[in-house]
């Protein structure tokens, strides 16, 4: 799979806010068709990493080239190629489906025809063919979810950039996701996946990236993890992310309840 140039390049990658390092110079290259899963404790620095690669941040030190761009030269050059599913993002309720998605589409420069035509297929792919002209106020966390999964793809970007992008979603549409990611991954598109949910993204992932206080520590497909730091992949994250005495916890929480 690693063959040629990778389609994101990240060097020295550095990010403060104010006295606080958030990233830790981050060393990184992705190939076309990967799936990388991408994990870590909260404040580790993911969403970070995340926002700096789709644009949202401008602000950091070191170099990030996106599909031989340097992100810092045209920001819109790369945004155009990326898909982004953010973990918490705020729909315009008032509007439909079919208008938010003609909104979206419209700002990656795609023909109201063309939208109107993928949006409809993508939607009722989903399993909202029902809904297409309902207002998003009524929709539950899930729909909301599969709105904004069609809203990531609806371009056809080369990167899908997917942060926690389970979230609501019932158990027929994780495994829809599922099959979705390893199709687009087949069809040669990059896909940048964020989660806590340790089982998925040990099956989703061609490699998996773990980060600790800014830096990363583990770099490797979920075989080479268990042959370099054993058992199951929430054992690895605890042992490198220190907090191998989270096993105690549970058991703790019911000692107190006595």
């Amino acid at each position: 799979m690693n063959q040629g140039e990778p389609i994101i390049r990240i060097e020295n990658l550095h990010k403060n806010y104010d006295d606080k390092e958030v990233l830790k110079g981050i060393d990184l290259e992705i190939y076309p068709g990967e799936v990388i899963g991408y994990i870590g404790p909260n404040g580790a620095g993911k969403s970070t990493t995340v926002k700096i690669l789709t644009g949202l941040i401008s602000d950091f030190e070191g170099r990030i080239t996106v599909n031989g761009v340097e992100l810092k030269e045209n920001v819109l050059a790369v945004k155009s190629i990326i898909g982004y599913v953010p973990e918490n993002a705020e729909l315009y309720d008032v509007l439909t489906p079919l208008e938010y998605l003609d909104f979206v589409g419209k700002l990656y420069g795609m023909e109201a025809s063309h939208i109107a035509e993928r949006a409809t297929r993508l939607l009722t792919a989903f399993g909202l063919g029902d809904s297409l002209n309902k207002r998003m106020d009524t929709f539950s966390k899930g729909m909301k979810q599969k709105v904004l999964l069609t809203a990531g793809i609806i371009h056809n970007p080369k990167i899908l950039v997917l942060d926690e992008p389970l979230s609501g979603l019932d158990a027929n549409a994780v495994i829809v996701v599922k099959e979705l990611i390893s199709l687009l991954a087949k069809e040669g598109k990059t896909i940048f996946y964020c989660s806590h949910m340790m089982d998925i993204v040990e099956k989703v992932s061609d490699r998996i990236l773990l980060i600790n206080k800014g830096a990363i520590v583990a770099n490797g497909t979920f075989e080479q993890l268990k042959t370099q730091h054993g058992d199951s992949l929430e054992h690895i994250f605890a042992k490198l992310t220190g907090h191998s005495e989270t096993s105690g916890s549970a058991s703790n929480i019911m000692s107190a309840l006595e």
